[in-house]
């Protein structure tokens, strides 16, 4: 029997979406709004589903305590009211979109959680706009 978990957890962050190799023109044409010299921000859900059989001893697919200190240890402590372009080293060189950013959440987390377990990211970057990433 496989069964999922999820875990929501929420931050806050600034970041500009920018390619350096465009002109100022591309890069606004592309990004609009998104591109904004000075930044803008998000109030970011995180949503993590861990995915794998019940532990027939404790009943668990995986301990919610665990999940939720694995995320606020490795994620939202790293990336709340941060500018993810200025202050973090994952997007120094990485355009934080929030492609990019459901990535490198998956990634961290994935070093975390045990490989028996499936793992989905999914990440709103506003209540309408959200995306997944599962490592496919």
């Amino acid at each position: 029997m496989k069964l999922s978990i999820y875990r929501k957890e929420h931050f806050n962050a600034a970041h500009r979406l920018h390619n350096p190799a465009w002109s100022d023109d591309k890069n606004q044409e592309v990004f609009g709004k998104c591109n904004n010299p000075n930044y803008h921000g998000h109030n970011y859900d995180l949503i993590v589903k861990v995915s794998g059989p019940v532990d027939p001893d404790t009943g668990y697919v995986y301990d919610m305590k665990l999940l939720k200190d694995l995320i606020r240890a490795h994620v939202t402590d790293k990336f709340d009211h941060k500018n993810l372009n200025l202050d973090t080293d994952e997007f120094k060189n990485l355009n934080p979109t929030a492609e990019n950013i459901a990535v490198v959440i998956w990634h961290i987390l994935r070093n975390k959680v045990e490989k028996k377990y499936d793992l989905t990211v999914r990440l709103y970057e506003t209540e309408r706009n959200f995306v997944e990433f599962s490592g496919n």
